[in-house]
């Protein structure tokens, strides 16, 4: 049975260890999450204790999708301290494992990530996806509106620079749960 959580706190040895599963996984499979190889789990590791201490100084939110207790999805907001830009957040490194794809993991987790940015007050989601993907399918899905196109912005495993098509998604007024 899927669970969309938001990780607040440490989460157990286990999960951490899917965690890092998650993210070699991810980019294994040619997911442009910021790495053109997969990490090492020691590098895994510290990426995901980089993102667990920014979730425990409030500037992102963190939420992990898991089906029968184990690790299928992840995902990401980036809170903006600026005080002019609180009422924004940045959707960041959706994540779904190979053997959970397909089932609506990843429109769920965006879901998750809205419903919580709403409360928190958050009226605007921005992102940014590798152009043709089908994060990008999923964008349009959701209903986030594309803005445009920078090309060249990553690179790939093969060296070749790709686009990066950027969009956002008002939520509207925050209203209380």
């Amino acid at each position: 049975m899927l669970e969309i959580k938001e990780l607040k706190a440490p989460p157990s040895l286990e999960l951490f260890s899917e965690l890092v599963e998650l993210l070699q996984d991810a980019v294994g499979g040619g997911g442009s999450i910021g790495w053109t190889q997969p990490p090492t789990t020691k590098e895994a590791r510290n990426y995901w204790t980089q993102v667990l201490e920014a979730v425990g100084r409030g500037e992102r939110m963190l939420f992990v999708a898991t089906d029968n207790h184990v690790c299928a999805g992840a995902i990401q907001v980036g809170l903006a301290p600026r005080q002019n830009a609180r009422h924004r957040g940045e959707v960041q490194k959706l994540m779904v494992h190979s053997q959970y794809r397909r089932r609506g993991i990843g429109l769920a987790l965006i879901g998750a990530i809205e419903k919580a940015a709403r409360a928190r007050g958050l009226t605007l989601l921005v992102l940014d996806v590798r152009g043709g993907d089908d994060a990008e399918r999923l964008c349009k899905r959701c209903g986030y509106e594309y803005v445009g196109s920078i090309p060249g912005f990553s690179q790939a495993a093969s060296g070749a620079f790709e686009p990066t098509s950027i969009y956002f998604r008002r939520l509207g007024a925050a209203t209380k749960a």
